[in-house]
């Protein structure tokens, strides 16, 4: 990803792909405990109705939700963000398409929660223009670990179990990214939880459905 200039729609792998990883992440780390938190008490990365989720409960907060018809959004804020500070102000959601949803996304610029605005369409990401002093938008160290292969690899790693014989996890994550995993149950049994708490296989299948790697719909 970059470093020391704003993110650009290209820094970012296909959305399927980053739909996939950042699912299969989430859903491993899955807990029927948490799935009845709202939004606004939870932390790390999950998936629910509006897609998936990213917030360190400290300087970041991202979502990505699927729209239909291969578009997505992408949008958020991390500290690192010149945007919402910048003057004159920037506008993130100019030239957006009429089916992002203009209702949250203006309401959280109006509450002044973004960062920046990413939408996905025709295959190929977009963006706002910036200004060209703009130094920083926040997406490399909000999407950086997920948009580098070899960072996703190992959060995916955390949450499986080594075993002999089964899938390894650039394997898996291959799978993933190709729009559907293979042996589920296999997968489940390799759960291991990076805090050494049990791991809930009945919450990870259930999110890994809802992200559409296991073969349902994905959220949206």
């Amino acid at each position: 990803m970059t470093i020391n200039r704003p993110g650009q729609p290209e820094d970012l792998p296909p959305a399927e792909v980053l739909w996939a990883r950042w699912a299969l992440v989430a859903a491993l780390g899955a807990t029927t405990a948490a799935e009845s938190r709202p939004s606004a008490h939870r932390t790390g990365r999950w998936i629910d109705d509006e897609g998936l989720h990213w917030d360190d409960a400290g300087c970041t907060w991202w979502v990505m939700s699927a729209m239909g018809e291969g578009r997505y959004v992408l949008y958020g804020e991390d500290e690192s963000s010149d945007a919402k500070w910048h003057e004159p102000p920037v506008d993130m959601l100019a030239g957006g398409p009429a089916w992002l949803p203009w209702e949250e996304l203006r309401d959280r610029l109006s509450g002044n929660e973004l960062g920046c605005v990413y939408w996905y369409e025709d295959g190929a990401w977009a963006r706002a223009p910036y200004p060209e002093d703009l130094r920083d938008d926040g997406l490399d160290c909000g999407m950086g670990e997920l948009a580098d292969r070899a960072q996703a690899l190992g959060l995916l790693a955390e949450h499986l179990a080594p075993v002999d014989g089964g899938p390894d996890a650039d394997t898996l994550l291959a799978e993933a990214e190709a729009g559907r995993l293979g042996d589920v149950d296999a997968l489940l049994a390799r759960l291991r939880d990076p805090d050494g708490d049990e791991p809930d296989p009945s919450a990870v299948a259930r999110a890994l459905a809802r992200s559409g790697l296991a073969g349902e719909p994905a959220a949206g």
